[in-house]
């Protein structure tokens, strides 16, 4: 439940930091620690958590491609 909460928790922050107009390297500091974040979270929550996980595989893709994912 603790990583559920500290994915949702970074999600706002991201969320926040785009409309104060945070530059793209805060951004992807913050992307990087969602995708680690979510990743915990998975290993944590097996059930019903397909979607979420293949929403995470495209994220990791794409941000190692340099593009911006439609999730």
């Amino acid at each position: 439940m603790d990583e559920a909460r500290a994915v949702m928790h970074r999600l706002e922050r991201i969320e926040a930091l785009e409309r104060e107009g945070a530059g793209p390297r805060q951004l992807l500091a913050e992307v990087r620690e969602l995708l680690r974040e979510g990743e915990a979270w998975l290993e944590t929550e097996r059930d019903g958590t397909d979607r979420a996980a293949d929403a995470l595989e495209r994220c990791g893709l794409a941000y190692d491609a340099g593009v911006a994912p439609m999730v």
